[in-house]
């Protein structure tokens, strides 16, 4: 979060060496800043800030957790489709390609980023079939719905065991629900602007607390309380949307390039992505 916020704190930093060649000029004011309510807001702003935080996690848990359940939905049905449909290799690539294209799909739309990339690697049909859905998320469900219906009543699956796959569909179509209610349903605004200009203001006059008894060491105490407070605020922004690209959202690239890799390994499909690595010690797409 260093990174992030240094512009932050080299402004107080600043503020705060000059609060100190102000320090005559600001006793002749009879203006005395005492540590005392910064201490009583620096708790509520703390609790507040925990809140919030906490708030902010539990979205990212939950997404995290709803795309570890779409990877285990999408191997086990693939796992089950090469078990039970095993002289139907071209059909079975057939799903496996609309998968892929399914994860891919949710991904760029949860980010807001362009849908072409993904139509492109489908047939020509498949995204004609595609255009007419403002979702297309849904209608790639939709179009491997009808995949299993064929293959039920060309008596290739039993009943109980369509049952059993159209489980693993209904399983995808809640991940999706859940992932678009985190993506379109935010924290209250007023309350995240509301923290936002108490921790800033709560910093902004921390130097004039501190520097009568502190005087030159004065920067250094207030850039660390400030980093404290400014950098758990950040830090709670980049966990409100899981779905981003920034450095503690989730991998959903990593992610999906890894569910293509499985797939098509369990299809025996040779044509398959390079495993994402780290571009730093942390950091995956």
């Amino acid at each position: 979060m260093l990174s992030k916020i240094a512009s932050r704190l080299l402004l107080n930093f600043l503020l705060s060496v000059v609060v100190i060649f102000c320090l005559p000029w600001y006793d002749t004011l009879g203006i005395r800043l005492s540590m005392a309510p910064f201490s009583i807001l620096g708790v509520a702003i703390a609790i507040f800030l925990g809140f919030r935080n906490n708030a902010c996690y539990a979205r990212f848990n939950e997404a995290r957790h709803l795309w570890g359940t779409l990877l285990i939905s999408h191997r086990s049905l693939t796992r089950g489709l090469k078990t039970v449909l095993t002289d139907r290799p071209r059909q079975i690539r057939q799903i496996i390609d609309l998968q892929i294209a399914w994860a891919n799909a949710l991904r760029v739309t949860l980010r807001q980023q362009p849908l072409s990339p993904v139509l492109a690697t489908l047939p020509e049909s498949v995204s004609t079939q595609l255009a007419r859905y403002q979702n297309p998320c849904n209608g790639l469900l939709m179009l491997m719905a009808q995949w299993l219906a064929e293959q039920q009543r060309s008596g290739a699956l039993s009943d109980i065991i369509y049952t059993r796959f159209e489980q693993h569909l209904t399983d995808l179509a809640g991940i999706q629900a859940g992932c678009e209610r985190i993506a379109n349903t935010p924290l209250p605004f007023a309350y995240s602007l509301i923290l936002h200009r108490t921790v800033y203001t709560f910093c902004a006059l921390l130097p004039f607390a501190l520097v009568n008894d502190l005087l030159y060491m004065t920067p250094l105490i207030s850039v660390f309380i400030s980093y404290t407070f400014v950098a758990l605020d950040a830090l709670a922004e980049e966990l409100e949307d899981p779905f981003g690209m920034e450095d503690n959202d989730l991998a959903l690239t990593a992610m999906c390039t890894s569910l293509e890799i499985d797939l098509r390994e369990m299809d025996e499909d040779d044509n398959k992505p390079a495993r994402l690595r780290p571009d730093s010690h942390y950091r995956l797409s």
